[in-house]
């Protein structure tokens, strides 16, 4: 129920100011959990015909919803906690926005500023325990800074290589009734929400420096990371590609910056990474990196072995040669605008180009089409069962090609690879946290944002049961989207990994038999326990059709074990 328009209420609150600065500011929706200390914000969305509050049923979930919008929108998810308990709980889902640089405000609410450090009831110093997690922490203890910080950590938020910010509000603050004059400095925000983010070109010297190792390099490759993605940059990378005849392959994070089935595009190369794209790197000697920090998860833990010259271009100056100085050249820079100007610099030289790699690429063609032939080739699943290779292509069949993918951390993102990509910015999963539970929370979020857009999300039985009441937010948010219950009945890819290293000694990784479509039937959900790849697919096209919330429950076969599975093998070299 709305209440009262701010402009027939008499009086301003702290609270009220929040959510009139959010509003300018261009948020739509608040996700949390409703505590003492939020109520005089809570309150005041009931007067914004704009905004709307969604009831998580867990803090952690309420970030990770927030942290989906950032991803997908490209501007901050906002999330609402209560103090101590509450602040905590969001505390995972805002380390794997920060991680995978996805621009959030997390909002908390404290106790009064008289009692903060004094025991109060559930205290506790959230600046403290977020900071190493947020790009900026700040707790609001006046009235009048209200506007100014909300502006500060928007900013904050967006420009740079983004990520979540906290800002921690006392509850006097909240509560206080203030001089309606400072709705004044409301306004300004829109301009602040507005303004174009400038983004730097990159050096010309730089910039011509790399155009020449490129286009006189045998085998360069381009690999494009999380900030390509970020940056909307894969168009300009598949013309830089497609002008210089060069591979491109992406890492865990930048799948979604380019469509799979472009002829230049051999996947993705992480700590797994697959037979495709590792034989593209193999014997490449000039490495373009794009907004790739080149980190553990990216290179095995820098045991790959990667060309004896790279090109790093990064946002960041901080990543720029943290890991290969000796041999980059780096271009400080945004990656969609450096690759523009990459492209321009390159033209001149690039006649010629093309029939010189032609060879090279015809080989890799042939390999991308093997390789595609075989993942086709499912594995064998267990009566009863189903192989997780065939989950994921019997459901990329049945959806459509701008239906956004969202992945869970665990066995769901490895068999990612197998997911083909028909446009980018169609995925989504926590890589640098790798924080389990994510799915379906993103999946709410996506679906509150986009309400249009289909969505598919493939979540674990281990994920999920991080993550179960979120299928009541759901049911009652009654969204497009289809999520896909992998359950092998444990926590698959750690008893997986336990059996590769340690043989048949498992411990921890075992659950008894849950059926989570009833689960879900309970909590109000359409949903189905498949045990087959055809009603699977039934199962899915069905959920499609209906265009509402639908759970489809897959009996998977724990036997086929993503670490060695033959096609996410690394590729050797031959002498």
């Amino acid at each position: 129920m709305k209440g009262a328009p701010l402009s027939d209420t008499k009086t301003l609150t702290g609270g009220q100011l929040v959510v009139e600065t959010l509003r300018a500011l261009g948020v739509e929706v608040v996700f949390g959990v409703p505590g003492g200390q939020t109520l005089a914000i809570t309150d005041a969305i009931l007067d914004q015909p704009g905004m709307r509050f969604v009831t998580a049923r867990h803090e952690g979930a309420a970030a990770c919803m927030a942290d989906a919008v950032g991803r997908v929108t490209r501007r901050p998810g906002v999330c609402l906690a209560t103090t101590g308990p509450g602040a905590t709980n969001m505390l995972t889902g805002i380390g794997g926005a920060f991680r995978d640089s996805s621009p959030v405000i997390a909002i908390t609410c404290n106790n009064r500023l008289p009692d903060l450090d004094r025991d109060d009831a559930q205290a506790a110093d959230h600046i403290a325990i977020f900071r190493p997690l947020v790009k900026w922490a700040k707790l609001v203890s006046h009235p009048a800074t209200v506007v100014q910080i909300l502006q500060e950590a928007f900013l904050r938020a967006t420009t740079g290589c983004p990520g979540p910010v906290l800002v921690d509000f006392a509850r006097d603050v909240l509560e206080s009734t203030l001089d309606g004059q400072l709705l004044d400095a409301v306004p300004a925000t829109e301009t602040v929400a507005a303004a174009p983010l400038e983004r730097a070109a990159g050096d010309p010297d730089r910039i011509a420096a790399a155009a020449t190792l490129l286009t006189e390099a045998e085998r360069p490759v381009i690999w494009l990371g999380n900030g390509a993605k970020l940056s909307d940059a894969g168009e300009a990378a598949l013309t830089l590609a497609e002008h210089l005849s060069i591979p491109v392959i992406t890492t865990f994070n930048g799948i979604g910056a380019v469509p799979t089935t472009h002829p230049l595009v051999f996947g993705p190369l992480s700590r797994m990474g697959t037979e495709l794209s590792t034989r593209v790197l193999a014997d490449a000697d000039v490495l373009l990196a794009v907004g790739n920090s080149l980190n553990a998860i990216s290179t095995s833990r820098w045991s790959l072995e990667l060309p004896e010259t790279i090109i790093q271009v990064d946002l960041d100056p901080t990543t720029i040669g943290r890991y290969y100085a000796p041999r980059t050249l780096g271009v400080l820079g945004d990656a969609r605008a450096v690759l523009l100007a990459l492209g321009e610099a390159a033209a001149s030289a690039a006649d010629g180009v093309g029939e010189r790699r032609r060879a090279r690429l015809d080989a890799l063609a042939q390999a991308r089409a093997e390789w595609w032939q075989r993942a086709a080739d499912h594995p064998e699943a267990e009566d009863g069962t189903v192989s997780p290779a065939t989950v994921v292509a019997a459901v990329r069949q049945e959806v459509p090609d701008e239906a956004i993918a969202i992945f869970d951390a665990g066995n769901p993102g490895v068999w990612s690879y197998l997911w083909e990509i028909r446009q980018a910015g169609t995925y989504l999963k926590p890589v640098g946290f790798g924080n389990m539970g994510f799915a379906l929370p993103a999946a709410i979020g996506t679906g509150v944002v986009a309400p249009a857009t289909p969505i598919v999300a493939f979540v674990g039985d281990g994920s999920l049961g991080m993550s179960l009441g979120e299928l009541e937010t759901l049911a009652r948010e009654d969204l497009r989207v289809c999520l896909i219950v992998m359950n092998d009945s444990g926590y698959g890819n750690i008893r997986q990994e336990q059996l590769v290293h340690y043989g048949d000694r498992l411990i921890g990784v075992d659950f008894g038999d849950v059926n989570y479509a009833e689960v879900a039937k309970a909590c109000g959900l359409s949903a189905r326990r498949v045990t087959d790849a055809q009603a699977l697919r039934e199962a899915v096209a069905d959920a499609v059709a209906s265009k509402r919330a639908h759970v489809v429950e897959v009996v998977i076969d724990p036997n086929v074990n993503a670490w060695t599975f033959p096609l996410f093998q690394q590729y050797e070299l031959e002498e």
